[in-house]
């Protein structure tokens, strides 16, 4: 049978195979960037709030404690958001003709509660439950960042399972006393970090959970 092509296209289609092979490895790359970028994963995007709240100047500049508004934390799997009431506990008195704030006014007034778009959402077949993680001495900031520099909240990382597996394999990276989970500011002293969380985990028990049904249920 006689030859097709000529001797000579034999250079091009080596180089079309190594082509097609690193067009691929390209493609792979950006698809890997792409898929951890914000533009997937919401990190760092703020959403547009009824009202700007801001954590950074109810936490750090007013000193509020996480929990005088997500009261449930402690003991439920939801965190809890502030009826309107709690808010106007305080702004019934300060700044109390605002305009910025008539929609938390009408509110209370109309007895309709405040639609909040939610910052961090885990998928439906994700179960989280706050108050395990607060219990065994798992700080606010691990999951959320420090929001009490943030002027309008936003979420901080990829929520990505191998995220949260990281953590789960190692919690003495993150469980700190429990007087300090809702402390944004603390941290372990210096190199002795390492070894007082590996005491922490032993002291509170906490185990390597890495099965499917931790999380999956």
């Amino acid at each position: 049978m006689a030859q097709i092509f000529h001797p000579l296209f034999n250079p091009f289609a080596r180089a079309s195979v190594f082509g097609s092979v690193l067009v691929v490895a390209v493609l792979v790359w950006v698809g890997g960037l792409l898929y951890r970028s914000p533009y997937v994963t919401q990190a760092g995007v703020v959403r547009d709030q009824p009202v700007p709240f801001s954590h950074e100047h109810h936490v750090s500049g007013l000193g509020i404690d996480c929990r005088y508004c997500h009261t449930s934390v402690e003991e439920s799997s939801f965190a809890g958001i502030p009826p309107t009431k709690t808010c106007m506990n305080c702004h019934s008195q300060i700044w109390s003709d605002s305009p910025m704030l008539e929609p938390v006014r009408r509110s209370l007034k109309e007895g309709t509660p405040l639609t909040w778009l939610r910052v961090h959402r885990v998928p439906d077949y994700v179960y989280f439950d706050h108050s395990i993680h607060v219990a065994k001495g798992i700080g606010c900031v691990s999951c959320h960042g420090r929001v009490d520099r943030m002027p309008l909240p936003a979420q901080q990382e990829t929520l990505y399972m191998e995220w949260c597996l990281d953590c789960h394999r190692h919690p003495e990276r993150e469980v700190r006393p429990k007087a300090q989970v809702f402390n944004l500011g603390w941290t372990p002293a210096g190199s002795a970090g390492g070894a007082l969380g590996a005491s922490l985990v032993k002291e509170y028990g906490v185990r390597i959970r890495t099965d499917c049904v931790d999380c999956h249920r």
